[in-house]
């Protein structure tokens, strides 16, 4: 078995490129006023903005994409999101916990483990969050979009669906 590739997807890269410009580009504070440092709070704040924007971003359809693709998923639902009810986090809470989820994998953990300390699908756990194969068809069009652009054995940014926040791997 080949490691999960972790190279982020055109998208968030697009999305991080403006980020990083518009922060080059921003007014310096005056060489006499004391340097700002954000709180926990701000820290926080920023992070889950920049989280929502890349879950949210468009992606293109890769023209070579096969008709069918193999794909293991987490989901993080927050209240408000299709199907959650009982769920008291909040959007940008939750987005924030997909990440973590995302990073947990990117920086070595067994994905099934992930899957099962934070997916919130039923049965998610013992399936090791896997769909199976699916056709565009098959699933949402954000989640679609962004698993037909993965590389076989990539894992995705976080996405959002009508049911919350997803991490996606391609096994095939």
């Amino acid at each position: 078995m080949r490691p999960i590739e972790r190279s982020a997807p055109l998208g968030f890269l697009t999305f991080l490129g403006a980020a990083l410009a518009a922060a080059c580009s921003a007014p310096q504070p005056a060489p006499h006023a004391p340097p700002h440092s954000a709180g926990p709070a701000e820290g926080s704040a920023s992070i889950a903005a920049a989280c929502l924007a890349a879950a949210s971003a468009p992606r293109q359809a890769r023209p070579d994409e096969p008709p069918r693709i193999g794909v293991k998923h987490i989901l993080v639902r927050h209240a408000g999101a299709d199907r959650a009810e009982g769920t008291t986090r909040t959007r940008e809470e939750a987005c924030l916990r997909a990440m973590e989820a995302r990073d947990k994998i990117r920086g070595g953990a067994d994905f099934g483990e992930v899957v099962a300390q934070y997916s919130e699908e039923a049965g998610a756990a013992s399936r090791g969050g896997s769909l199976g194969t699916v056709e565009r068809a098959d699933v949402l069009p954000p989640f679609a979009d962004a698993a037909f652009e993965l590389d076989v054995q990539q894992l995705s940014d976080v996405v959002e669906t009508r049911y919350g926040f997803h991490v996606i791997f391609r096994t095939e």
